[in-house]
């Protein structure tokens, strides 16, 4: 038998002849002019799967044991025939599987069941030549994404619902969220510091601790740890504050010696604080800034002294003020915000002596840089100054800003502004000006630069904003005392919204009416009233009284006095007496004596037995007495 063999070169498989056409036979054209294909019963369908998988199966197994040839003549040569009827099976195996999953899916008719046909395969994959259309609608297509885009930044803003927390009456200067996000404080320029318990809190939104630790300072920074158990105090103070979970004081910072004119050779701030801050992974590490120009780094509770000082030059060397100050995220650089209207930057794996990054002239001259955020990927950092403007600037390259935001008006030296927690969104709010009614919040894209939205929140200052990354909640602090939060209904958690569906229940107060006192001094002691008294005063006296106050009875001791003295002398008098068994008996007085008295009132009028037994009574016979003295004679045992 003549069989064609080929080495080498390329097979060309018309798969019109393999025998497809068989499962897939072209449907007449519609009235419509479309086309289809015929569907085949799944029985059909399933039996001709059944007959070719059997028929791969045993020639799978004659070629691992080698029946087909052996030898090299056979092992470098193929046979054509062969191996078209395997790729004809393969085919109709493809095809079948491909209608039944048509079947089960559902699909239209429309669409191609099988292996692609060539002309459609080379249609598909022939290159694009772009045209005029093309490119108009490349562009429409981008505007198009910008615009979903922005709908989608839209969306991401939790502004569905809002609560407010009233602080108290006086601007709140400072706001911080725990970590896990259960707690918040808040703190205002009327020396109180509030606690939020979200869990503990019902609809009236009441703090559960108020306190001031810092006397009589304003609070102006409140920090929590990385691990959410202790707070920073920042206050208009010297020395900073760190107070536990609930407000109990840790640690209070040295303060430095104010006669020293070298700021590195004292133990702590000469002047009064203007920011702080926790080191990002670091338990026990801080950072503050004062007035007196330095930035310093607190390790450890116990050791009361800074780790680190860094001084903040002007132009020349001069000295000038850090009014802002923020770690970065990997806590890899100290950035701070100067009065000259710099940005200073170092490197904390090298000497605090000269800066890794400055930046003059960042923001006007003499006007207080309020704050200042690094991202959260680190790449990026806002500044918000009073100069009425917020800044955005790459740290890859910081000689110009990414963008210059305006007429934002500040009015507080402690107005911030935050990022969005993917880092899309930067949320700052404005003081109140004259002539507009309500303070607004803004949200911008680190993107495009637009603002996104505009929230009205207001008709005070808005002055601290906090976008917390566990709960997808916007805190908002104003100057009239209040603290706002806006969330959305489904893609916040916990929080505020643990709180809103608690009802709040009253408390019952009893009504007491105030009697008013006449004062007569010259009145007789049987018509004067007594001198009204305070409650305290009168709940000493009413303790001193045995009745009011309920004295209960004394013990009984051995010796004189007590409850035995009393009523006698020993412990069997005083039951006697105050068992009602007799009247009070003397220690010296026979009970003989006492007992007979009563002998001859029995007698006459008996109470108890005789009347029982005075119809059946016997009447007693008693012996005779022998007054002679003479002794009976003795009866007899038969008597």
């Amino acid at each position: 038998m003549n069989r064609g063999k080929i080495a080498f070169g390329k097979i060309n498989l018309n798969l019109s002849t393999i025998g497809v056409d068989e499962v897939q036979q072209p449907q007449n054209a519609d009235a419509s002019g479309s086309t289809g294909f015929k569907k085949i019963d799944n029985a059909k369908l399933m039996q001709r799967l059944d007959e070719v998988s059997d028929d791969l199966e045993s020639q799978h197994i004659k070629d691992i044991m080698g029946i087909s040839g052996f030898g090299k003549k056979s092992a470098k040569s193929f046979d054509i025939n062969e191996q078209i009827a395997k790729a004809r099976k393969i085919a109709q195996v493809k095809s079948v599987e491909q209608e039944i999953q048509h079947e089960e899916d559902s699909e239209s008719d429309n669409e191609i069941i099988g292996p692609m046909p060539t002309a459609f395969k080379e249609q598909k994959d022939a290159p694009k030549f772009a045209t005029e259309n093309d490119e108009d609608s490349d562009e429409n297509e981008g505007e198009d994404d910008e615009e979903d885009d922005e709908k989608m930044l839209e969306r991401r803003i939790p502004n569905t619902h809002e609560v407010q927390m009233q602080h108290g009456s006086r601007a709140v200067l400072a706001l911080a969220g725990d970590p896990s996000g259960a707690r918040m404080v808040s703190g205002s320029i009327d020396y109180d510091m509030c606690f939020w318990d979200f869990a503990g809190m019902d609809a009236s939104m009441h703090s559960f601790r108020n306190l001031q630790p810092c006397e009589n300072y304003p609070i102006r920074g409140l920090n929590y740890s990385v691990t959410g158990d202790m707070i920073l105090v920042v206050s208009g103070n010297s020395q900073a504050k760190v107070l536990d979970r609930d407000g109990f004081e840790k640690m209070e910072c040295v303060k430095g010696d104010q006669y020293i004119s070298d700021m590195a050779r004292t133990k702590g701030h000469t002047a009064q604080l203007t920011s702080g801050c926790w080191h990002p992974f670091t338990k026990e590490e801080f950072l503050t800034a004062a007035l007196d120009g330095t930035l310093r780094i607190w390790q450890g509770l116990r050791v009361k002294e800074q780790k680190s000082v860094i001084k903040t030059r002007a132009v020349g060397g001069l000295r000038t003020t850090p009014s802002a100050c923020a770690y970065n995220k990997d806590a890899t650089l100290i950035a701070a915000g100067c009065t000259d209207g710099s940005i200073q930057a170092w490197d904390t794996r090298k000497m605090f002596v000269n800066t890794t990054l400055c930046l003059r002239k960042a923001h006007q001259k003499d006007v207080e840089i309020t704050s200042i955020v690094f991202s959260y990927l680190g790449n990026q950092i806002a500044t918000r100054s009073n100069d009425e403007t917020m800044k955005l600037w790459d740290l890859r390259a910081l000689k110009e800003p990414l963008h210059t935001w305006s007429n934002l008006y500040s009015r507080y030296d402690t107005t911030d502004c935050c990022f969005s927690p993917d880092d899309r969104i930067l949320v700052t709010g404005e003081s109140l000006p004259k002539g507009p009614q309500v303070a607004n919040l803004y949200f911008y894209s680190t993107k495009t630069f637009e603002e996104v939205k505009r929230i009205p929140v207001a008709n005070s200052h808005i002055i601290k904003t906090l976008w917390h990354p566990k709960l997808n909640q916007l805190f908002v602090s104003c100057g009239n005392g209040l603290v706002k939060c806006y969330y959305d209904e489904k893609r916040s958690i916990r929080g505020a919204k643990l709180c809103v569906v608690k009802t709040h229940r009253k408390k019952k107060y009893t009504e007491m009416g105030g009697v008013s006192q006449i004062i007569t001094p010259h009145a007789l002691p049987m018509f004067r009233q007594e001198k009204s008294k305070s409650s305290r005063t009168k709940l000493e006296k009413e303790r001193l009284d045995p009745v009011k106050s309920r004295r209960p009875d004394l013990p009984i001791t051995s010796g004189q006095g007590g409850r035995v003295a009393s009523s006698g002398g020993t412990l069997s008098s005083y039951v006697i007496r105050n068992l009602g068994l007799s009247k009070r008996v003397d220690d010296d007085q026979d009970p003989r004596e006492a007992i007979l008295k009563y002998a001859k009132e029995a007698e006459e009028n008996p109470y108890w037995i005789a009347p029982a037994y005075k119809k059946t009574q016997p009447t007693p016979i008693f012996s005779e007495s022998n007054n002679s003295g003479e002794p009976q004679s003795k009866k007899s045992k038969d008597e």
